[in-house]
């Protein structure tokens, strides 16, 4: 049986549609919005969400702890007793990690814990976490916040009218510091500009909460 070998085309994955429902702050519907498939239309990548997640865990590390070896501790420059005659074990120094106040062997050190993860993972990464939120239907959208003054009352009646209860990751403006003022004190909510959404923060909670300035949509130049 012979094997014909030839260029193998690469499929691209078929991006499901999906759609939201899109109210305004009294929680009335004003009709609905399809969500861009590039963004909101993937089968959720678990390898790379674990990947990326793990690497952005482990960016968040201060990696500031420290500990000091025979070489940083005070004292010890005199030999403990003499090398014979004593029946003990001899020592070089008091200095050295099995004496009470001497160093620390293999302690840590300061370090960055970062890693290297490409842009074309990270994006698929907060792809895949965004459609899940939208596979679960646990994407709202508001046409505004409606919110002319910071008051907290009015972000927490918003969030009621809207009918999203447990942890709610609201995406702002960046410019919107009434919305900002009001739901930061908010139980559950926790504010994100559009610009730094990530794959952990939206998959930290329940529902995400855009307004239509902060609803993301593809470029029209980007490779599908």
């Amino acid at each position: 049986m012979t094997m014909l070998r030839g260029p193998i085309e690469k499929t691209r994955p078929v991006l499901a549609e999906r759609s939201v429902a899109r109210k305004d702050a009294s929680g009335k519907v004003l009709g609905t919005v399809a969500l861009d498939p590039q963004i909101f239309g993937h089968e959720p990548n678990v390898a790379v969400l674990h990947q990326v997640v793990t690497a952005q865990l482990a960016a968040r590390r201060s990696g500031t702890q420290s500990t000091k070896t025979r070489a940083e501790v005070r004292g010890g420059g005199k030999k403990p007793f003499s090398q014979k005659g004593t029946g003990r074990a001899r020592q070089g120094t008091p200095r050295a990690s099995q004496f009470t106040g001497g160093g620390v062997a293999l302690g840590p050190k300061p370090r960055k814990y970062a890693e290297k993860t490409p842009k074309k993972m990270v994006k698929l990464a907060l792809y895949s976490a965004l459609s899940d939120r939208a596979i679960e239907e646990k994407v709202a959208l508001v046409d505004a916040f409606a919110i002319s003054a910071p008051k907290t009352k009015d972000a927490v009646q918003l969030v009621t009218n809207l009918g999203l209860t447990g942890t709610v990751l609201v995406v702002i403006e960046a410019g919107d510091e009434a919305g900002a003022l009001s739901f930061r004190n908010v139980p559950g909510c926790t504010l994100q500009t559009a610009d730094q959404l990530n794959a952990y923060d939206v998959l930290l909670h329940d529902w995400i909460l855009f307004t239509d300035a902060t609803l993301p949509v593809a470029e029209k130049a980007e490779a599908r």
